[in-house]
């Protein structure tokens, strides 16, 4: 395994350092209720492998629900701090899973993790980061903020802000953000781009509020797109519209929409 040539096509990108989120939901694929499913983690490999390859700096923040949710029907009486740790201990063991369906597909990456945890990941250390995403190295960022009461948007939002990211991208089993749920509403649309503050009024759930937040105090955007489809996270990064754009530029504060 090797790291990208500098060589790599960089000045092709729109975006050069993203922070990719993706949902533990997401690793279900279409049947399981809770696991990991195969063929999703070598979908994303492979997507992320192209980007990769294009001279993206990748660095990913995943859930842990599609694990904690098998057990969560356990939990009654369960303290919210309690379960919150549970499930950053979700998100480390999709991250390694993520790991090894990265080195797969010969993709060099680090795994930190915001708890200590020595034997398996480094911990979190922001300038290491950027380090290794400038020597084409894929990393993972597990564990939330290491904080209960946040969740992994939050954390997404957070450490795309810390490691200098272009954008956030989030990687969902949608099409976007629309104004209604396409598969119970026919007249449902998909914004194309978005005002946040928008999204804040009409209660989008794009992110919670505090990554929301977090992104409107930096004019941090975000793409929420489809990762499951093949392809889209390269034409995404070449600069093509994909998904929806989540913008804080007043000048364009007109929402944009295409039948769902």
């Amino acid at each position: 395994m090797s790291p990208p040539s500098a060589d790599n096509g960089h000045s092709e990108l729109q975006y050069q350092r993203v922070l990719l989120k993706l949902s533990g939901e997401a690793l279900l694929g279409g049947e399981r209720e809770f696991g990991i499913d195969e063929a999703v983690l070598r979908s994303y490999a492979e997507e992320v492998r192209k980007a990769v390859e294009m001279g993206a700096e990748v660095a990913i923040v995943i859930g842990g629900g599609n694990i904690f949710r098998g057990v969560e029907n356990a939990m009654e009486g369960m303290t919210r701090a309690h379960a919150d740790y549970m499930g950053m201990l979700a998100t480390m063991i999709n991250g390694m899973a993520l790991q090894d369906a990265f080195e797969q597909v010969d993709l060099v990456t680090r795994l930190q993790s915001s708890i200590k945890m020595e034997e398996i990941a480094e911990p979190f250390i922001r300038r290491r980061a950027i380090r290794h995403l400038e020597k084409g190295r894929v990393v993972i960022f597990g564990a939330g903020t290491g904080n209960p009461y946040f969740t992994t948007d939050t954390a997404a939002a957070l450490r795309g802000l810390e490691i200098d990211a272009d954008v956030i991208l989030k990687g969902t089993r949608v099409d976007g953000v629309f104004t209604a749920d396409p598969e119970e509403n026919d007249d449902a649309e998909r914004f194309l781009r978005i005002h946040g503050q928008e999204v804040i009024q009409r209660n989008l759930r794009v992110m919670d509020m505090t990554a929301l937040t977090l992104c409107q105090e930096s004019e941090m955007p975000i793409i929420v797109f489809n990762m499951g489809r093949e392809g889209n996270l390269p034409d995404l990064l070449a600069g093509e519209t994909v998904g929806t754009r989540v913008h804080w530029d007043g000048t364009e504060a007109t929402a944009e929409r295409v039948p769902a």
